[in-house]
């Protein structure tokens, strides 16, 4: 049986020293300082993770966990959960929105299959890390055992291990999972102190009865699993396998020394999970774009967080996360190529 010993591991320290040299080189390029602005922010912290000067995101890696989830029968998602495997299917076909998104970004996508009610079975670019068909019904007991969310753990660290080996040099995490919406916000409002009414959000696409049922479903849950305290006993009562694989990955690559960007609110809700575990993780996390998703902003506040694009998108899949892909390669190449005030010859102010 997987242990969490490996989560109390040292995550590695960012680069002070390139961070320092990244800022002097930040101040001697032809612009006035501070005027590209959070795209300045990007490259010194990617130099930092990276431990280099000119940091590059030629190689990326995305890893999208699928898992389905009892409160699912609720009736908290606009969906079937039999759209959770049909999805696994879409992506490994290369049709969802995130395949595509991978091919223009150049980027390697995992598929990782945690236990969908709709088996849809071995698949080529899908890696099966299965643990079982769903988690329980967390409005009538915990979610997962100490097993399973160990298991879980450890499929988001291979994750992890996987891009590590295969030289990347940025690290992505999504998910899909039908009623992981009511997940996320069930382990939100646990670990923030917020009210379920505060928090819960449209999801799929719920009306505004929708909503409150999502709501009433998640105060449920809370008296339920109240006496809990601490945030791995909270992941393991109310969470998702997808929600566990996110925040092992986040700690792992942190363990690794690899930068990580974080998609929208359920992955965000993982990043939460993953600092409050092993805070010398949140350094490594970078943010992509602020989620339509009502609790988004709430979770982006409690990790001191600034993302970097707002779209309104609600989608998942680490779909966000991969549109701000091109804005950090950019915030790279003009940290890199611009001339600096001395090779062109212009003079300072």
């Amino acid at each position: 049986m997987e242990t969490l010993d490996w989560l109390d591991l040292p995550c590695r320290a960012p680069d002070a020293v390139a961070a320092v040299a990244a800022l002097e080189r930040q101040a001697q390029l032809t612009k006035p300082p501070g005027s590209l602005g959070a795209l300045e922010t990007a490259a010194v912290q990617l130099a930092a993770l990276q431990g280099a000067v000119k940091p590059s995101l030629e190689k990326v890696w995305i890893s999208v966990f699928a898992a389905d989830h009892g409160v699912a029968e609720e009736g908290v998602s606009a969906f079937p959960q039999a759209v959770t495997g049909a999805m696994v299917a879409n992506f490994a076909q290369g049709g969802a929105a995130i395949s595509v998104l991978a091919r223009e970004l150049r980027a390697s996508l995992e598929v990782v299959n945690l236990g969908t009610v709709n088996d849809v079975g071995e698949l080529p670019g899908v890696r099966r890390a299965w643990i079982a068909a769903q988690t329980a019904n967390f409005v009538r007991g915990e979610a997962m055992s100490t097993a399973q969310l160990a298991l879980a753990l450890q499929a988001g660290a291979q994750s992890v291990r996987l891009a590590d080996e295969a030289g990347a040099q940025l690290f992505i995490g999504g998910e899909m999972g039908i009623g992981n919406t009511t997940a996320a916000t069930a382990l939100a409002c646990a670990l923030l102190g917020e009210a379920p009414d505060a928090l819960a959000g449209a999801g799929t696409g719920l009306d505004e009865a929708g909503v409150a049922r999502k709501a009433a479903v998640v105060q449920r849950a809370l008296a339920l699993h109240g006496e809990q305290a601490a945030p791995i006993a909270w992941l393991r009562c109310v969470g998702g396998f997808e929600l566990a694989a996110l925040a092992g990955a986040y700690i792992a690559a942190a363990q690794r020394g690899m930068p990580v960007l974080v998609d929208g609110f359920i992955t965000s809700a993982a990043a939460l999970v993953a600092a409050r575990l092993q805070p010398a993780c949140r350094p490594w996390m970078l943010f992509s774009h602020r989620s339509q998703e009502r609790g988004h902003a709430r979770l982006l506040e409690a990790l001191e967080a600034e993302p970097l694009l707002d779209l309104q998108l609600r989608l998942g899949e680490a779909s966000g996360a991969a549109v701000a892909v091109p804005l950090l390669r950019l915030a790279c190449a003009l940290h890199a190529d611009m001339a600096t005030f001395a090779e062109a010859g212009v003079a300072q102010a």
